[in-house]
């Protein structure tokens, strides 16, 4: 799409980036391969989550790791796939297009997962060293508290103010919209966080 087309030629773009964007994203990848699995549906068991960590509550540790992967790899194809037919407005859509629908996939009635993965995955599409920093907060705050889900939610807390710093507005922009969908995914962790009952890292749910 040539960089001089104006917003009323290029609207159809964008919003087809962001369609493809919410389809890619919408792959509930740990209900299928738990299906493929013979384990049957994923959503009666634990938290009733799609997402990696209630994967592995089944005890297969490598469908959890190919789930978190899938989740993750579908945004970062998303935002790669249409940032290349279209350039950077149509991956930032499709960025966003991703993220909500794992958020809120269609098939699934709208009840998808927590996000981390693809939030991560759309990360590292859009800009690897953000992406990066993400990791390291990660990995900093899971070192000091042990918590899992704390750890994601203060790098997801974190990743707007890194990109701004970086000189991507846009992305610190969209960041902005996706970390308090992040943050409301995770009201029931937030919830045991506040009255200490959370599960640590290396102890049992």
């Amino acid at each position: 799409m040539p960089e001089s087309m104006n917003w009323s030629l290029a609207a159809p773009y964008f919003l087809a980036a962001f369609a493809i964007g919410y389809l890619f994203g919408s792959i509930p990848f740990g209900l299928i391969l738990t299906r493929f699995a013979g384990l049957g549906d994923i959503r009666n068991l634990g938290s009733g989550n799609i997402g990696a960590t209630n994967v592995l509550r089944t005890g297969r540790k490598g469908l959890a790791a190919a789930t978190l992967l899938g989740d993750l790899l579908k945004g970062t194809a998303a935002v790669l796939l249409l940032g290349e037919l279209w350039g950077p407005n149509a991956a930032v859509l499709a960025a966003l297009g991703a993220f909500l629908g794992h958020l809120f996939p269609v098939w699934l009635r709208f009840k998808g997962g927590k996000g981390v993965a693809t939030f991560i995955g759309c990360l590292l599409g859009l800009k690897p060293l953000a992406a990066l920093a993400f990791g390291l907060v990660w990995l900093a705050t899971a070192a000091l508290t042990r918590y899992s889900s704390l750890s994601g939610l203060v790098a997801s807390a974190a990743t707007p103010v890194v990109l701004w710093w970086l000189g991507e507005r846009q992305m610190a922009e969209l960041f902005i919209i996706m970390t308090p969908l992040l943050w409301w995914k995770h009201r029931e962790n937030i919830q045991r966080l506040l009255s200490r009952t959370e599960s640590r890292i290396g102890r049992a749910a």
